[in-house]
């Protein structure tokens, strides 16, 4: 029997810098991209736009996001579900401000992640991102 799959679409804000925000939800441990869960017959590009405005105020338009890609992966904090995500990604300026489900917000370098990452964005994006670069 395999797994249940958690599907989500995600946003990598990019800093000049080159550093990208990752999230922390409350009652876990594990950081990863801004976005979550679609509602019923939501597009993937606008789950990703209400997530960022829910989770962090952050006003976005599908204008300001170009597709990385869909992928499979574990999911981060949920012991025994995988995670099919739709990565997009922005270089549209943003002052997180955590609210909803957000317990903190931090800027990591994508070339140097640690083990706080979610695998998600330890083994696929921040690699991915490092190569566009």
């Amino acid at each position: 029997m395999s797994e249940p799959v958690i599907t989500v679409s995600a946003v990598a804000f990019v800093r000049g810098d080159g550093r990208v925000l990752t999230v922390r939800k409350r009652g876990t441990q594990r950081y990863m991209l801004p976005g979550g869960k679609p509602e019923a017959g939501e597009r993937a590009i606008d789950t990703a736009v209400r997530e960022v405005r829910e989770e962090l105020g952050a006003e976005l338009t599908p204008d300001d996001l170009e597709l990385v890609g869909a992928f499979d992966s574990r999911a981060a904090n949920e012991a025994g579900h995988a995670l099919r995500a739709t990565v997009f990604v922005t270089r549209a300026f943003v002052d997180p401000v955590a609210q909803a489900e957000i317990d903190d917000v931090r800027w990591v370098d994508p070339a140097h992640p640690d083990e706080a990452e979610a695998p998600l964005n330890r083994d696929i994006v921040f690699p991915l991102l490092v190569q566009r670069a």
